[in-house]
């Protein structure tokens, strides 16, 4: 079965909204007690980038005829949110 997500079955919009509203908050629940170091930080991040590169179907960009790796920044710019690591900063203060 493939993977609803990865599909083209859902639009980027309804992709992002599900984000934002499921997944998100199972992520975040309880952050505001967690005590992150550097390590886990970068596993958080690593993890948003790979999830919302299969959202966005948005691993390769095309560059005058050939195909380039799409940058965390460029896709940040797609998502249009702020990352993980700030939010559960955010949530701490």
């Amino acid at each position: 079965m493939q993977n609803l997500f990865s599909s083209n079955l859902l639009s980027r919009n309804t992709k992002i909204k599900i984000h934002r509203t499921i997944i998100l908050p199972v992520v975040l629940y309880g952050c505001e007690t967690w005590s992150l170091i550097l390590r886990e930080e970068h596993k958080l991040g690593v993890f948003e980038n790979r999830v919302l590169k299969g959202y966005l179907d948005q691993r390769r960009k095309r560059v005058q005829g050939s195909l380039e790796k799409l940058h965390n920044e460029e896709l940040c710019d797609l998502y249009f949110s702020p990352n993980v690591i700030r939010v559960i900063k955010s949530r701490k203060m």
